[in-house]
């Protein structure tokens, strides 16, 4: 992985909050690899995996508190002497927010309030949390750019923007530097291809590999700015160790700058697979929008973001990474 930061980072303890999750873990891992002093993980595995974070239990510098971000006592013990903050910990899945709003607004909006309060009281130099494409709506214009939202979709999009306002108060009332991540459709190693909410493409790979039914919603023409994990950790990096005012109070976009059809993506996992394997079409899905592609300026300029990792040569190590994981795991049964 490349090195996405020019201060010494040896006497820094950091936070990261959904740290036994997808992206939360690779942040850990790039943190302890480049000498953080203390990387502590708040996690109550509701949705975060405990294979995710036994990767680092070996590290001296590493802290696992287990707490749900709806217990304010436990987001106050996991701030305590800390001094940036990554939030990743949040109930992903437009559909699971469709099916269930309330849960996804307790955890999502009640859980950030939570953990941005108990950064403020412990004095966290810069507070970074997860947003997420889904913010823009119905906005149709391509590429998105931060300034340009529409009408929102999902319960799940009105948290992610709800995050937003909120962090955005908190810096002009507070003084707090906070700056919010917009996610386009992150993906890679350690993503889960379980359960009726995991992202399309560990499910792709697992399906075609296993030869088992894949579903692509819709026509499979929608299109996505896939971006691989590590962009997402280069973003939070940044974003954490930013010295520029001015990068403060905002909100960016997190993605390559490229879109891809789902039908395109399926058929790039054939190849690189070497499988043959037709997916099932059926009815869209309630609350996707149907194309997304990132305007990454904003990044570039203010935090010095450059994706390095580009869609094909990410899907490539995924695809590596789970083709892997499933020859180890048939071989030890």
């Amino acid at each position: 992985m490349a090195v996405f930061h020019n201060t010494d980072i040896s006497g820094k303890r950091f936070l990261i909050t959904g740290g036994a999750g997808f992206i939360g873990s690779h942040i850990v891992e790039y943190l302890l690899l480049h000498g953080a002093a203390k990387v502590r993980v708040l996690d109550n595995f509701l949705t975060g995996n405990r294979t995710n974070v036994d990767l680092f239990s070996g590290n001296a510098a590493y802290e696992f508190m287990e707490g749900d971000i709806r217990d304010v006592a436990a987001c106050e013990r996991a701030c305590a002497g800390i001094d940036f903050v990554s939030h990743q910990a949040a109930l992903g899945s437009v559909p699971r927010s469709v099916k269930d709003p309330v849960t996804s607004n307790d955890v999502n909006v009640s859980g950030f309030v939570n953990m941005i309060t108990a950064a403020k009281k412990s004095g966290v130099q810069t507070f970074v949390y997860a947003s997420s494409s889904s913010v823009y709506g119905d906005e149709p214009n391509l590429p998105k750019v931060e300034q340009r939202t529409g009408n929102l979709l999902s319960p799940y999009a009105v948290t992610k923007m709800t995050n937003e306002l909120y962090a955005n108060v908190f810096k002009n009332l507070y003084g707090m530097k906070v700056a919010g991540l917009r996610y386009f459709n992150v993906f890679g190693p350690r993503q889960d291809p379980d359960g009726p909410y995991a992202a399309v493409i560990p499910l792709f790979v697992t399906g075609i590999l296993n030869r088992t039914p894949v579903y692509i919603n819709g026509d499979g023409e929608q299109t996505r700015d896939f971006t691989y994990v590590e962009n997402a950790v280069q973003a939070n990096i940044r974003a954490m160790l930013a010295t520029d005012e001015a990068a403060f109070g905002q909100a960016y976009n997190v993605a390559t700058g490229n879109n891809f059809t789902v039908n395109f993506l399926y058929k790039a996992i054939e190849d690189m697979l070497q499988i043959a394997h037709a997916p099932t079409y059926r009815e869209p899905r309630a609350g996707d929008i149907r194309d997304s592609l990132a305007d990454i300026s904003k990044a570039s300029k203010l935090l010095g973001y450059e994706p390095t990792q580009q869609f094909l040569d990410g899907l490539r190590l995924t695809v590596d990474y789970f083709r892997a994981f499933y020859t180890t795991s048939e071989a030890g049964s």
